[in-house]
């Protein structure tokens, strides 16, 4: 079939076929119809999306050792089956004919559709109110001065050198792009989507794209206006600000009305699924009326959805599975196919080359340039951090595809040319995520230059702890962990409180800081049972205790970046946490195993910027029949016992308080560090001679032999104590814990953690495992 526009297309170019009507869909088989079941639509379908989907994997399986983006796993797909490679033979092209990649092509371009539009889904509109200086300057400059930089290079390129390069202006302004789904997913690849530069770039990116998609539809706009007469552009831009202003003021409060139709932790109704569907086919055929690309209406309309739960992530969770895994890399294969890299290489051809890598080199180093010098000159932004945003901001991934591939049917420039761009692409992608990696390390910021633990407290200095909670109820145990601590006006606490929630149905993480004080909590909040409960801890204690909570929602894989970096910014000398399971308080059976929780544990012993402790509650603390509280630690020696003594320490010193101190001791003391033991004795000196100042402070010695006399010694403790504190202890070997290492189910809780932890332990009190502050 000739292209609908001759005049723009070489007769080499054009094909001629012809179609069976009616189409026929099913096959009979091999048998009954001769020629075979691939002439037959619905056979040939699945052959070509084994053949695309296998090519991916074939090549993914083996580049993703090395770090390598699955985009260029598709590329590469489109490339080995397109008419660059095995396309030119006889017997692919037996399933890859002409007349039937239109396809296989729709499904591909119904997949981009879908991607848009849960982009506009994901993407949340209030960050662009709450955008500081910082992100709006870079989001602006990385987009102006690259194109006031570009654009005259490939002026003079297509007027001096190349003369049929008219297709330089349109390359140079896609190269300025900055897509939000490519910086949003290159971020979430290198796992600091949550970090501080990570926030900033996706503000940076959010604002860039914004006057990116103003910019396209100007050209758009302008392209038609010279194509069609001007009754014509005329109608066609008032049908598009009529549709903005439908989708502003019918769609987006219909979908808040939806939301508020939604009992809270209910699901959304199916029928509502089904009108937000049925209204996304709809702008995206009506913006087809008006001169505007199908994915332009689709990406607006998921504007209108609200991100996260319930409605935004009810989207996300039905469509990004079929998505993500079968449409979109279809559609990316499909796009790369159509490159021509098969072609002798002449001086024309080398020509357009290099003139279209030097497009894209100037426009590299004009959006690192921009992003760069304001803010190492004018922010104080470390050069590597500084860099690190420049090279984020000009990533290329699927959607810079996408463009190409739809600048190349509008017959701005052929087949060949796209397959250079598409190579410039590839290396962009392959290197930008390498070269980040190697400039930014967001676990370096939490070394500490200072001792931020309980132990180098200052004695009655204000004690700063963070406090974690998946669960709006599980802030009933840090509750009862604080009142153990005793607030007073002589022993002050700070509580920061971080609600921790997964990041579903939106593709940017949310911190929120909320304002403890206010008495009247939004219908909409995240943690409003947590606020509530805090508010009420701050008046019980007035003047011994201030709280502050926070919510923080963000992948579980990226959560402990938030948890640490809240501890830092707050100076916190200890961070709680919840054990990963949980025990019903009556009956004692286990309820939940959360291996997300313990993933974020593990992580959050790896890189904390102070001491931790991990709280398992089995019920026991806070719901004793006397208003006494009963605390043992259990001494063994080495820097997390000293830290969990001195916490212990100053719970002593409440009237409701009664601590017990049982100090282990070896039957045969071999091999130990001198300045260990000296460090020990010092740290409970008082406690052994009973000079702490406290009444109610018990201190027990007991003699072991080995590791199976102490785990009868630390069983026996079990049924008389609501709270038992131990050390982590990790890598430290000692005969009171020889033959216990090897049968610790959770390593995380040390050996005596896990002790008391076991499912089979008769009794249940409540267990702190600490770690002291290790980044030093």
């Amino acid at each position: 079939m000739a292209d609908s526009k001759p005049d723009q297309v070489s007769e080499e170019q054009q094909q001629l076929f012809c179609s069976e009507l009616p189409p026929k869909v099913n096959s009979f088989g091999y048998w009954v119809w001769k020629k075979g079941p691939l002439k037959r639509s619905l056979p040939l379908l699945q052959m070509q999306m084994i053949f695309i989907l296998g090519a991916i994997h074939m090549f993914h399986s083996g580049l993703k050792r090395f770090g390598v983006p699955m985009l260029i796993s598709e590329i590469l797909a489109g490339i080995l089956l397109g008419q660059s490679g095995l396309g030119r033979i006889d017997e692919v092209q037996m399933f890859m004919t002409v007349d039937s990649q239109h396809i296989i092509g729709t499904l591909g371009i119904f997949g981009y559709t879908l991607f848009m539009f849960l982009i506009g889904v994901k993407m949340d509109m209030s960050m662009i109110s709450t955008t500081g200086k910082k992100a709006l300057a870079v989001g602006i400059l990385s987009l102006v001065a690259p194109l006031i930089i570009t654009l005259p290079v490939a002026v003079v390129l297509w007027q001096a050198w190349i003369n049929h390069g008219s297709y330089f202006p349109y390359i140079a302004v896609t190269h300025c792009l900055t897509p939000f789904p490519v910086i949003a997913s290159l971020l979430a690849d290198l796992k600091i989507l949550n970090s501080e530069l990570g926030r900033l770039a996706l503000s940076s990116a959010i604002v860039s794209d914004l006057f990116s998609i103003f910019l396209t539809i100007a050209t758009i706009v302008a392209k038609t206006g010279g194509q069609v007469s001007k009754e014509r552009a005329m109608i066609n831009m008032i049908s598009s600000v009529v549709f903005l202003l439908v989708v502003v003021y019918v769609l987006r409060p219909a979908m808040f009305w939806v939301v508020a139709q939604t009992p809270e932790g209910r699901p959304v109704k199916n029928a509502y699924l089904y009108a937000i569907i049925l209204g996304l086919f709809f702008c995206g055929l009506s913006s087809d009326f008006f001169g505007q690309y199908s994915i332009f209406g689709a990406f607006i309309f998921g504007l209108t959805v609200p991100d996260g739960p319930p409605l935004g992530s009810a989207l996300v969770e039905k469509l990004e599975s079929l998505l993500s895994l079968v449409l979109m890399p279809i559609f990316m294969v499909t796009c790369a196919m159509r490159a021509n890299l098969w072609w002798v290489p002449s001086r024309e051809m080398l020509d357009d080359a290099l003139a279209n890598f030097i497009i894209l080199f100037v426009s590299l180093i004009a959006k690192v340039g921009a992003c760069y010098i304001p803010l190492v000159r004018y922010c104080n932004m470390a050069r590597k951090d500084a860099l690190a945003l420049g090279l984020i901001m000009c990533a290329k991934g699927n959607v810079n595809v996408a463009t190409q591939s739809f600048v190349k049917d509008s017959g701005l420039y052929d087949d060949k040319v796209f397959g250079i761009l598409l190579a410039g692409t590839a290396l962009n992608a392959g290197f930008v995520p390498f070269l980040v990696k190697k400039l930014y390390d967001p676990s370096r910021k939490y070394a500490g230059y200072q001792k931020r633990n309980i132990m180098h407290c200052k004695h009655n200095s204000e004690l700063r702890i963070l406090a974690c909670v998946h669960e709006q109820d599980g802030v009933t145990s840090i509750i009862n962990l604080l009142n153990a601590s005793n607030p007073n006006r002589d022993n002050p606490i700070s509580i920061y409180v971080l609600h921790l929630i997964e990041l579903v149905g939106r593709a940017s993480p949310v911190f929120i800081s909320h304002d403890i004080q206010k008495r009247t909590v939004s219908n909409h909040s995240y943690s409003e049972h947590i606020i509530l409960a805090m508010n009420r801890y701050q008046r019980s204690h007035e003047g011994g205790a201030t709280a502050h909570v926070f919510t923080a929602i963000s992948p579980p894989k990226l959560m402990h970046e938030d948890t640490c970096t809240l501890a830092l910014n707050k100076l916190a000398v200890f961070i709680v946490i919840p054990f990963h399971r949980k025990w019903n308080y009556i009956s004692g059976s286990l309820e939940s195993d959360e291996q997300r929780i313990r993933n974020f544990n593990c992580s959050v012993l790896d890189m904390a910027p102070c001491s931790i402790g991990i709280l398992v509650d089995r019920g026991q603390l806070g719901r004793s029949a006397s208003k006494s509280v009963f605390i043992a630690v259990i001494f063994l020696g080495g820097n997390d016992d000293r830290e969990s003594l001195a916490y212990a320490t100053r719970m002593a010193s409440g009237a409701n308080v009664s601590l017990t101190v049982a100090h282990l001791l070896p039957m045969e003391d071999k091999k130990t560090n001198g300045w260990e033991n000296i460090l020990d004795d010092e740290s409970i000196k008082d406690i052994k001679h009973g000079n702490v100042g406290f009444e109610g402070v018990n201190y027990i010695q007991k003699v072991v032999k080995d590791g199976p006399q102490t785990a009868l010694a630390v069983r026996s403790m079990a049924n008389e104590y609501d709270l038992i504190i131990v050390g982590r202890r990790q890598g430290l070997e000692s005969s009171l814990t020889s033959g216990l290492t090897e049968w610790s189910e959770y390593p995380e809780l040390g050996t005596l953690g896990d002790l008391l932890a076991a499912s089979d332990l008769e009794s249940n009190p409540s267990v702190l495992v600490v770690q002291q502050q290790r980044k030093l």
